[in-house]
């Protein structure tokens, strides 16, 4: 039998450092873009303690009218604040103690101006009274915005999804992913015989006068802007307990569906007890267990509202009924994504938008980690190596910071597949969950950054991740696994280590070489059988096989997330 060793060499398709990657691509900023995105001074003077929202939706003009309360504690000494309003929504006037304040606008930007100092470590409030018509969503969630539509009896179907564009479309705030109310009450007038449902639980509704009921919601827990949602139509409800035998609270389950679609509805939200399990199971005791959890069903395709999620998948398993996967592992995207949101992105949120692959990266291996709650671990390989095929590649997940800018769509399966990949690197599940479900207690109802998550993974995995998240979050590239194969008439060896290239010049970029990049992966060093090895740039390593064929060589690619690149050098011994 012949003897074969092989020399291993990562490589990657970076074109510069991992600490150095362009990751602003070719989109110029402006400065309404750092004025939605900055956490300037005007903005960091003051921390939000309180929305009270109180508005009337016109729902044949397609118009809000009301008043936003912000209720604040000063951090900083300041005589003048940023709050955020789109242009197209008037200001009416701005209230403090009962006096109107002077404020101007700039874009979407509102700067409120007092007629003293306003003194460091103390409690204030401002109310500001709006109206308009609020931007229409073209293509919701994506594209925020309202969607005035009707259901099939021709009755108002309508909701909002805003979470890239911004809350502040449709009422004012301070429109920073960084700082959220401790509680906000939530008070919606709408035309008598409509229902109105929002975030939190419901306090009160209250029939007035003028041919509108009033809806008014109370949210307990920390809430960002984005999360914040109305839903109109003539619903029919209907609800369900949770309870799960670690936890001692239950879970109260609402769902607000449109008539026609009771009995689907019935049927189709049975699956929420399930992703229930699965995520208290990885992740911990449901976050807002106090407002309860609310499927509502809304004219466009879903949005992870907290507490309160727009449901719209049609009633169908897969993405309306497609199964982008292509494992036939059936479950509803919206219910099982969605949900996963309610502990990635409600509990705990990101700073800036530009981190936004936590909240959709975790979001998208939570249906792998649902798989594998239900089906097995070998079911979740087959689901999380699905996602490579959605992956482009062609830019860095993290956007660029400080303008509101996110990352790319990959953001969600490579996303995922980076957390797959160091789940495989740590090749310890235990201490893997352990760290996952620590940050949701540690970091619970948290505005925290990319760099929190990396850094606690660095530090309690034990390992060097750093290079790892640099590679996979901020290059567009990942890493390429070079195999060559050949025999040896004298002995069974094989050289590896990691070397990176350019991939404009196809040149060995020195600078890259150098980093000392480090990854563990997994490769046939016997027939089936399966050894780690640790390719660095510092210095050469060596691997025997064992009385191995070059079809018998295999890589775990099912484990990382790689390129691979196999080659066979012919007559070797002969040389």
């Amino acid at each position: 039998m012949k003897k074969y060793f092989i020399i291993i060499l990562f490589i990657t398709n970076a074109s510069i450092t991992y600490a150095q990657f362009d990751f602003t691509g070719n989109k110029k900023f402006t400065k309404a873009d750092s004025l939605r995105g900055t956490l300037s001074p005007a903005r960091s003077c003051y921390d939000v303690l309180m929305y009270d929202l109180d508005i009337k939706i016109d729902i044949a003009n397609k118009y809000i009218s009301g008043s936003n309360t912000i209720k604040f504690l000063t951090t900083q000494s300041f005589r003048t604040l940023q709050v955020d309003l789109f242009s197209n929504m008037n200001i009416e006037k701005i209230i403090y103690r009962d006096k109107e304040l002077i404020f101007s606008r700039l874009y979407n930007a509102v700067f409120v101006t007092f007629p003293d100092s306003i003194r460091k470590g103390t409690a204030q409030s401002i109310k500001i009274v709006y109206s308009g018509n609020p931007q229409v969503a073209k293509n919701p969630p994506w594209d925020g915005g309202f969607v005035w539509s009707k259901d099939k009896d021709n009755n108002p179907f309508v909701g909002v999804a805003c979470q890239e564009t911004g809350a502040s479309l449709w009422y004012p705030c301070k429109d920073h992913q960084s700082d959220e109310p401790n509680e906000m009450l939530i008070r919606v007038a709408v035309p008598d015989g409509l229902d109105e449902v929002s975030n939190g639980r419901l306090k009160r509704k209250t029939q007035l006068e003028n041919g509108y009921t009033k809806f008014e919601w109370y949210v307990s827990y920390p809430i960002n802007n984005y999360d914040v949602t109305v839903n109109i139509a003539k619903y029919k409800h209907f609800g369900d307990v949770y309870k799960n035998k670690n936890f001692k609270d239950s879970l109260t389950l609402d769902y607000y569906v449109l008539p026609s679609n009771f009995e689907k509805a019935e049927k189709q939200f049975t699956q929420v007890k399930s992703t229930l399990d699965a995520y208290y199971y990885y992740y911990g005791e449901y976050p807002f267990v106090k407002d309860g959890y609310k499927l509502v069903e809304a004219p466009y395709f879903g949005m992870e509202h907290q507490g309160c999620i727009a449901y719209g998948n049609k009633y169908k398993n897969g993405f309306m009924g497609y199964d982008r996967s292509g494992t036939g592992y059936k479950f509803d995207y919206i219910i099982i994504h969605e949900t996963s949101h309610e502990w990635w992105g409600n509990s705990i949120t990101t700073n800036d938008i530009a981190d936004m692959w936590v909240h959709e990266g975790f979001g998208c291996y939570s249906e792998a980690l649902y798989v594998e709650y239900l089906y097995g671990h070998t079911a979740y390989l087959e689901f999380i190596n699905s996602e490579k095929k959605e992956v482009s590649n062609d830019e860095p997940l993290i956007g660029k910071y400080n303008v509101n800018n996110a990352g790319p769509q990959d953001m969600y399966p490579k996303g995922a597949l980076l957390l797959h990949t160091i789940r495989s690197i740590m090749d310890d599940d235990k201490k893997f969950f352990k760290i996952i479900k620590d940050i949701q207690t540690n970091y619970k109802y948290q505005c925290i950054t990319s760099a929190i998550i990396e850094n606690y993974f660095i530090e309690q995995s034990g390992k060097n991740l750093k290079p790892v998240f640099d590679v996979y979050l901020r290059s567009k590239s990942i890493p390429t696994l070079e195999i060559i194969l050949w025999q040896d008439f004298l002995d069974l060896k094989a050289n590896y280590y990691f070397s990176f290239k350019n991939p404009d010049t196809g040149e060995e970029d020195k600078k890259m070489a150098h980093t000392h990049f480090s990854m563990p992966v997994k490769v046939t060093s016997e027939k089936n059988k399966y050894m780690e090895i640790v390719p660095s740039t510092d210095g050469q390593q060596t691997i025997n096989l064992q009385g191995m064929h070059p079809e018998d060589f295999k890589i775990a690619t099912d484990l990382f997330y790689i390129n691979t690149h196999v080659f066979i050098e012919p007559n070797m011994e002969e040389r």
